[in-house]
């Protein structure tokens, strides 16, 4: 063993180096997160009228979430394009391209002309920097959480991962609450005119700083040894076939339970923040205020839930802490807009927290949960792609299918069935999959089949 492995390997389980690595996973997923979710709310409340404009103001607002549904049909491209070179060339390396990629095309999207300036160009422009935003995004998620999964214990994997999984609702935090600073304190003029290009330039300075953090870390122990046993069969003369090419041959299983256990969670999550804000301003007549500040203080209690979640999901296992969330998500999703239609600050807050409360449930433990599924030399691969498949079936399409059932029903009882069906969908995902808690992800083996846990062994239990 090399004397970087040897570090690795002091890293792993150490908890000042898991604390550093988890620091810095953290630190990028939200930067990259904030430029991600950034689009989803100026969709939302300005990109209709200044991109987009015509007659009807959901006709507006349903053509901005199309184009930000774009951003989702790249993330595929980019877990397959990143996982690839992250299952041969280390984990590290590529989450710092994707940090790059990413505050690039949300800076220049603070600097592109509007319709009004250049016409058809604008909407095109802004179109393809979405398209850029979610090729690096593709690559992200499976990095981040993986690099933390592979330093991390095999006890406290569902705690530490879970942190990263933080990085979607702190950089949502951080979006809705520069916009709600600047919806605050500007004049509706003004924040159309300029002051939504503030928070997209804010990304070049966080970008930096992510980036300072994020070259600081050392590579996984776990690939690090991976490929060492790799350029030993290699130099034997043994011909590996590409990850994206082994994922489909031995471990379909596993990224087939991947997309269902994001499925109901991905669509409760963007009908939640980002759906939302619709439905408050143009479907209530609220003020974008209500709507920004409900999300903001939802988004602050998600953060610090998860990783409680996660951590829960050390003791009893991946399964059960994520069917309390899809279980219960059914059920909350009719709840949730009966609430957000009393048209009450307080109570619009408590329905979008609740919500999150049962979110959190399920993507604490995701991080660890899809890890655990894959083999070390696809695993990048395989966690990136079973996720961003997803994201096109289900993130990229609830903006768009909730906007155009509120406008073909004028109600938000089909809108409710649609979340609470995707939870049902999700529970029944997790039920049959087996328990993945304890499992050493050095030795696991590809593929793990998505069969009932009642017929197969509990690794987790064994390893007890």
């Amino acid at each position: 063993m090399n004397d970087t492995q040897t570090a690795g390997r002091a890293d792993r389980g150490s908890s000042g180096g898991i604390a550093r690595i988890v620091g810095a996973s953290l630190i990028g997923t939200t930067i990259e997160w904030y430029d991600f979710f950034l689009y989803g709310s100026a969709a939302a409340l300005v990109f209709n009228t200044l991109f987009f404009p015509t007659s009807d103001p959901l006709v507006g607002t349903l053509i901005a979430f199309i184009t930000y549904a774009i951003g989702f049909a790249a993330r595929p491209l980019g877990g397959v394009v990143f996982g690839h070179f992250g299952d041969k060339v280390g984990r590290r390396k590529l989450l710092v391209v994707s940090l790059l990629m990413m505050g690039g095309a949300t800076f220049a999207m603070g600097l592109l002309p509007t319709y009004d300036a250049i016409g058809v160009g604008a909407p095109v422009l802004l179109t393809l920097l979405r398209l850029v935003q979610g090729f690096a995004l593709g690559g992200e998620w499976g990095g981040a959480v993986l690099l933390v999964s592979e330093h991390g214990g095999d006890k406290h994997r569902g705690f530490w991962a879970s942190w990263p999984q933080s990085g979607a609702p702190g950089g949502n935090l951080l979006a809705t609450g520069v916009l709600a600073l600047l919806a605050a304190v500007q004049s509706d003029e003004a924040f159309r005119s300029w002051g939504w290009r503030v928070p997209f330039l804010l990304s070049g300075v966080l970008v930096m700083i992510g980036l300072w953090i994020r070259v600081s870390v050392s590579e996984s122990p776990v690939f690090l040894e991976a490929q060492a046993k790799a350029e030993a069969e290699a130099a034997r003369g043994v011909k590996e076939q590409p990850p994206v090419v082994e994922v489909f041959r031995r471990s379909w299983r596993g990224v087939l339970g991947a997309i269902g256990t994001r499925f109901g969670e991905n669509i409760s999550y963007y009908v939640i923040t980002s759906f939302v804000l619709v439905y408050v301003t143009q479907h209530l007549d609220l003020s974008k205020s209500v709507a920004l500040n409900a999300v903001l203080i939802g988004s602050a209690v998600h953060f610090f839930a998860i990783p409680l979640w996660g951590a829960l999901s050390d003791r009893i296992g991946r399964r059960p802490v994520t069917l309390i969330g899809s279980a219960g998500m059914a059920v909350w999703a009719f709840a949730f807009f009966g609430l957000v239609d009393t048209k009450s600050f307080g109570v619009i807050t408590l329905a979008v927290t609740v919500g999150l409360l049962l979110h959190g449930a399920m993507y604490g433990p995701q991080a660890a949960f899809i890890s655990e599924m894959f083999d070390t030399k696809v695993r990048y691969s395989g966690a990136s792609m079973g996720s961003q498949l997803a994201s096109i079936v289900a993130g990229a399409l609830a903006p768009i299918i909730a906007v155009e059932l509120l406008k073909d029903f004028g109600s938000s009882t089909p809108i409710a069935l649609y979340v609470s069906g995707a939870a049902v969908v999700t529970t029944i995902t997790v039920a049959v999959l087996k328990e993945t808690r304890g499992r050493d992800l050095s030795h696991v083996a590809a593929g793990p089949a998505a069969v009932p846990a009642a017929a197969v062994p509990d690794r987790a239990a064994q390893d007890v």
